[in-house]
């Protein structure tokens, strides 16, 4: 599969969060994020494998039990059902790899 960035749109996920998927298999999935500054992801879980990296930007992340400020270029991998969220301090831009396949994350 090859997508081409501007045939897909972005999603409100809530309130100053975007998604675009970007492209998917039959096992994976790559997401692009924006995030605007202020902005909380509350603590969460799923069943998916979340294996990300900060383009830009700055956060304030928790998973699990582990706290720690991410800046850009830093990365992470999230179990899947671990608890986990994030503190936008200043707008920011995630890609994302998540396992198996978000569905409700589709275009």
């Amino acid at each position: 599969m090859f997508l081409v960035n501007s045939d897909v749109e972005y999603k409100e996920l809530m309130e100053g969060i975007l998604l675009k998927p970007l492209a998917y298999g039959d096992k994976t999935m790559l997401c692009e994020f924006r995030l605007e500054k202020g902005r909380m992801l509350p603590l969460h879980s799923h069943p998916h494998e979340q294996t990300g990296y900060l383009v830009s930007g700055r956060m304030n992340m928790i998973i699990g039990d582990e706290k720690k400020e991410a800046r850009a270029g830093d990365s992470w991998s999230i179990p899947g059902g671990a608890e986990h969220g994030a503190e936008v301090m200043e707008d920011a831009v995630v890609v994302e790899v998540f396992c198996p396949v978000r569905e409700d994350y589709l275009p």
